[in-house]
């Protein structure tokens, strides 16, 4: 759970408002969270992730003091597997998790062949011992300990997302077409 736990978002202030330069540093560092998953056919999310924080990063830097303050599918994901969320049949197995948070959170922006392309991938998703093992990266740790890491993760990660969906809502900004 090291991956994670060593660039945890800040605390919201009061105010809700994310500071753009300090997100952007704790997100920077989501992207190798999709090695952990152990296949390249997690690639093309890693780099759509990597790209967007690139865009976001690029208007930021055009004016630091002008862009000061500021979802999901990890969220789910992660708080899935903390609740102990599985597949009975294959409690190993973190598809469900995974297919949890791709419905919540991503299904509505794709069309028929990226939906399709997302559940082919599923099938490469690594067992949950696997993958929380990779999240530790090699620290002996139980598996009790890296969930607790995860939910603390989460914390910031919740409250900084919901801070972010509810400016998209006040913007009107919310993305009414799939790709």
């Amino acid at each position: 759970m090291a991956l994670l736990a060593e660039h945890l978002l800040k605390p919201l202030p009061a105010d809700r408002q994310i500071e753009t330069g300090p997100f952007l540093e704790a997100v920077a560092h989501l992207p190798p969270f999709f090695d952990c998953l152990g296949s390249p056919v997690f690639t093309p999310i890693k780099a759509d992730i990597s790209g967007n924080i690139t865009k976001i990063k690029a208007v930021y830097d055009t004016d630091p003091a002008k862009f000061k303050t500021l979802q999901n599918i990890l969220e789910v994901f992660l708080q899935s597997i903390c609740d102990g969320e599985r597949d009975e049949n294959h409690p190993n197995l973190i598809r469900v998790n995974a297919n949890k948070a791709y419905e919540m959170a991503l299904k509505k922006y794709h069309g028929w062949l990226v939906q399709k392309i997302f559940k082919a991938a599923l099938y490469a998703a690594p067992y949950k011992s696997d993958f929380l093992k990779a999240l530790s990266k090699g620290q002996n740790v139980t598996e009790e300990e890296c969930l607790e890491k995860i939910r603390l993760f989460l914390v910031n990660y919740t409250a900084t997302i919901d801070a972010i969906y509810d400016m998209y809502t006040k913007m009107n900004a919310e993305l009414d077409y799939t790709v």
